[in-house]
């Protein structure tokens, strides 16, 4: 069995999901920009850097989610979908992964971002198979908090081993190929057989050409 693994946003789409629905918010007037656009933006920069720490980043978007239900978000959610991230989405990136599809590989879309979020879009690119940071709900309320193990970083290995376990699979008996554009996902790509920097950051960069990793553009 072949395992496509793929990252989503700076990957598959042009901007990261989490700083454009923070956008797409602010442009809605559901969160004030003078007070959240500073924070937004420090945060996105620290996790360029591969500095942020794991709760921080994740708590932050996902609480813009706190205080309603999923029924309240839907109508935001459908439209944020259909105008921010479906033209973001590069028809190389789409090619790409159908190739993966058409070939009879079990193809995952793994994301640090929020599963409530990046649901559509996977469903969008044709992609059954979600590993996503889950946000909290109580009540069927978000709590703006997140729970289980977070899809990030070394979160994003344990998350897959745990997830082909479940499938009675396991990584090593498995020929697997990731693609990525972060630093934050170099656990990822170490952990399998092939992986693929897309449209790398300068650290990202680094490790694929001292590594000998291939080096993928994707026409944005």
């Amino acid at each position: 069995m072949r395992l496509a693994l793929f990252d989503l946003d700076h990957t598959l789409l042009s901007g990261d999901s989490d700083v454009l629905w923070c956008d797409f918010l602010m442009d809605k007037g559901v969160l004030d920009r003078a007070e959240f656009a500073p924070r937004n933006a420090d945060m996105e920069a620290r996790y360029k850097a591969g500095t942020v720490g794991l709760e921080e980043f994740a708590n932050f978007y996902v609480g813009t989610l706190a205080g309603r239900s999923p029924k309240d978000w839907e109508p935001l959610r459908q439209r944020f979908l259909a105008d921010t991230i479906v033209p973001r989405i590069p028809r190389s990136a789409v090619d790409l992964v159908k190739r993966h599809l058409d070939a009879g590989e079990l193809v995952v879309l793994t994301t640090a971002t929020n599963r409530f979020l990046t649901e559509l879009t996977a469903a969008y690119l044709g992609i059954e198979h979600l590993l996503a940071t889950d946000p909290q709900l109580e009540n069927g309320v978000f709590t703006g908090r997140t729970t289980g193990i977070l899809n990030m970083r070394e979160g994003k290995v344990a998350r897959l081993q745990a997830w082909l376990r479940a499938c009675d699979r396991q990584l090593q008996d498995m020929e697997s190929t990731a693609y990525s554009d972060s630093i934050n996902d170099l656990p990822l790509l170490l952990a399998v057989n092939r992986a693929v920097a897309v449209d790398p950051d300068a650290l990202l960069q680094e490790q694929a050409v001292a590594r000998g990793w291939k080096i993928m553009l994707l026409a944005r």
